[in-house]
């Protein structure tokens, strides 16, 4: 059963998981071939400029399959090695695919996020919630570990205290406590969720394109690099900026008083 439904207009491709009826749980098989073909035909179009993450129904995502774990079947199971062997070429994969997008990506929380979704919504680089979002990262409750990379992930987003505080007691906090944490930037009313979410990926996708993507990679890169490192990378990508039509552009907009129209050059 397909996973993930995709839109595209104006710049903006909205990815939907879209499975109802089981709150958008995941790990089924193909789930991670799905997520890796969608994010890797993003990266390819050039015409794309924002990513909005979303969740069809009233769960952004339920996380990985309880069903499936009970029964022991797709990639929870076989023998150890068969398990393990799972995560990596299907449910990581979800992952990588969210992590390596190369444009932002807005994380539109509808609902419950729990687990591996609470993994998912945390990659996002900007993340806004629904009012009736929930938050949790319940793994010790089933007898098992972060198994998602979230015990990278998530630190990274609230701090390893409050992070260890959610690992080791299994508590599912409220929309208002994940904005106060600083897991989610906003929150707004259900209704308005997708107009808000609509609305930011607009004004990102307005920006220069390739500045766009190359701010995100110094982001990104800026986690892990020294800072003489990261001030020699800028100085390279910045001259490489100030040789498009979009500078220029830009440049004109601010002196003519105007709105910028950025193309790509």
């Amino acid at each position: 059963m397909s996973l993930l439904t995709v839109t595209t207009a104006n710049h903006v491709t909205t990815l939907t998981l879209d499975r109802p009826d089981s709150m958008n749980a995941l790990g089924a098989d193909g789930d991670g071939a799905e997520f890796e073909a969608a994010c890797n035909a993003i990266n390819a179009d050039t015409d794309v400029r924002c990513v909005i993450l979303t969740g069809a129904g009233r769960a952004f995502s339920a996380g990985g399959d309880v069903k499936a774990m009970r029964e022991r079947t797709g990639n929870f199971g076989g023998a150890p090695i068969d398990i393990a062997n799972g995560y990596r070429t299907n449910i990581h994969r979800i992952l990588r695919g969210l992590y390596g997008l190369q444009v932002p990506l807005i994380a539109a929380i509808n609902g419950p996020a729990i687990g591996l979704g609470c993994d998912l919504a945390c990659l996002g680089d900007i993340r806004i919630a629904s009012d009736r979002a929930k938050f949790g990262v319940t793994f010790l409750k089933l007898g098992i570990i972060p198994g998602d990379g979230g015990t990278w992930i998530l630190p990274r987003v609230i701090g390893e205290a409050r992070a260890a505080e959610l690992f080791y007691t299994g508590d599912v906090i409220d929309a208002g406590t994940a904005a106060e944490w600083g897991l989610v930037s906003r929150v707004i009313e259900s209704d308005r969720l997708m107009d808000e979410a609509g609305a930011m990926a607009a004004k990102i996708a307005a920006m220069p394109p390739h500045s766009l993507r190359q701010t995100k990679n110094l982001l990104r890169q800026g986690r892990s690099i020294s800072y003489d490192t990261a001030l020699e990378m800028a100085a390279n990508t910045q001259a490489l900026m100030h040789h498009t039509e979009d500078h220029i552009e830009g440049i004109d907009a601010l002196l003519e008083k105007r709105a910028g129209v950025f193309k790509g050059r």
